[in-house]
């Protein structure tokens, strides 16, 4: 067969099957795996034994319940499925399975998976247990031009994860770190209309400020914490305010952000507050230096919190996500995925960078040329992704799979 032939294999094939892709991501949706409270193992094994249904042979690696723990989890097992079709290059596709909490807001059960005009309602159907059924279902595509006589070079993984909300220390870079996958390339979660090659990184921080406490009778027998908190955050605030004079280059990404979105503490409406602690939210550019950017946060912190007499303040990095910059290789995976998608989709595509922080900073740490590709629409928002009533066109999923087929089998066939 020549290789157009060979191509109308695959489109025929994941035409066959959208209702089976359909029904595969159904079964993802309908399993919780809200992280926090991190606890995904039952999701794995859902998953393992779906993939297993599709004629898969599934790796299950299990994380030590020390670094679990450490994570702030539960449980977290790794999932890992090899697919070779002779010498060449790896080619791995990531996709997370842990989500967040669903919220206040939904309209519909957010474990239901329901169907309504085109579209999946469901929590993490777009973010992005839905890449859990466009890598496996553009694999199957692979595998059926390849029992049709497809010369094909190299290999495809599989990565399912389940860390991605918490940082991927113990999903994509543990499988990384450990050698037990050394991909060449990688496809990360993404969406359909645009293919990511940057975005930022970020830095949480949880800040404690200590007082005394004291009735509030006497009020000024105690050390109230959360006044000198709120001065605290007034003054990151005015720090805020002058990120807009910092720009990135690269398209997609605009200035860094700064946001507080967990605060606590006090004792009772009648006492004094002893401790106050929030938790921020640092977007750090691509260009900027991630180490300076804590050091300059932390000693801004400090000066503030020196203003007031008998405040102690502490703080503890939470996270510390690197951002995803473009690297060499990248262009054979971003110029594959563009012509692919562009005779699917109809349209060109573009690149971009993204301000959202990925697994995909975990394969280019390693130095593997990554970008982030997959099922969904234009924009986040679109998608109602982590809010109410998230939601996937299910023609987006059919199509994104069929540009990731395309590709790797264009990207395989190139090293037969």
């Amino acid at each position: 067969m020549s290789r157009a032939d060979l191509r109308a294999v695959v489109h025929e094939f994941l035409a066959a099957r959208r209702s089976d892709a359909t029904r595969f991501l159904a079964e993802l949706v309908k399993i919780p795996s809200d992280n926090p409270p991190g606890d995904c193992a039952a999701h794995a094994a859902r998953a393992a034994s779906l993939l297993e249904e599709l004629g898969f042979v599934v790796e299950r690696h299990p994380v030590p319940e020390v670094e679990v723990r450490a994570n702030g989890m539960v449980s977290c097992v790794n999932l890992v499925v090899r697919e070779r079709f002779g010498e060449g290059p790896t080619i791995a596709c990531n996709a997370h399975g842990d989500v967040v909490p669903p919220g206040e807001g939904w309209t519909m059960n957010p474990y239901g998976a329901l169907l309504r005009d085109g579209r999946m309602y469901g929590r993490g159907v777009a973010v992005s247990k839905s890449d859990f059924s466009t890598y496996a279902f553009a694999l199957l595509a692979v595998k059926a031009a390849a029992a049709e006589g497809a010369r094909l070079g190299g290999a495809v993984e599989l990565h399912f994860t389940y860390d991605e909300e918490v940082g991927g220390v113990i999903g994509p870079a543990w499988l990384l770190a450990r050698g037990l996958s050394r991909p060449d390339f990688a496809i990360s979660a993404g969406f359909a209309y645009g293919v990511t090659i940057a975005h930022n990184g970020c830095l949480h921080l949880e800040v404690e400020l200590r007082g005394k406490s004291g009735h509030a009778a006497e009020p000024e027998k105690g050390v109230d914490a959360l006044e000198a908190a709120n001065a605290v955050l007034s003054d990151l605030y005015a720090l805020r305010r002058g990120y807009s004079t910092i720009r990135s280059s690269t398209p997609g990404i605009t200035s860094p952000t700064l946001v507080v979105g967990l605060i606590e503490g006090g004792i009772n409406t009648n006492v004094v507050p002893d401790r106050v602690v929030f938790r921020l939210d640092r977007r750090i550019i691509p260009e900027e230096d991630l180490h300076a950017v804590e050091l300059v946060l932390t000693q801004a912190l400090r000066e503030s919190a020196a203003q007031w007499p008998g405040v102690t303040l502490t703080v503890r990095r939470i996270l510390l996500a690197t951002p995803f910059v473009p690297m060499p290789g990248q262009e054979k995976l971003v110029e594959v995925i563009e012509r692919n998608a562009k005779a699917v989709l109809g349209e060109q595509i573009r690149t971009r960078g993204v301000p959202l922080y990925t697994d995909a900073r975990h394969y280019s740490a390693a130095g593997v040329p990554t970008v982030l590709y997959g099922a969904g629409p234009r924009t986040l928002e679109e998608a109602n992704g982590h809010r109410a009533d998230e939601n996937l066109v299910l023609d987006d999923l059919h199509k994104a799979t069929e540009v990731v087929a395309l590709s790797l089998f264009d990207l395989l066939a190139a090293q037969a």
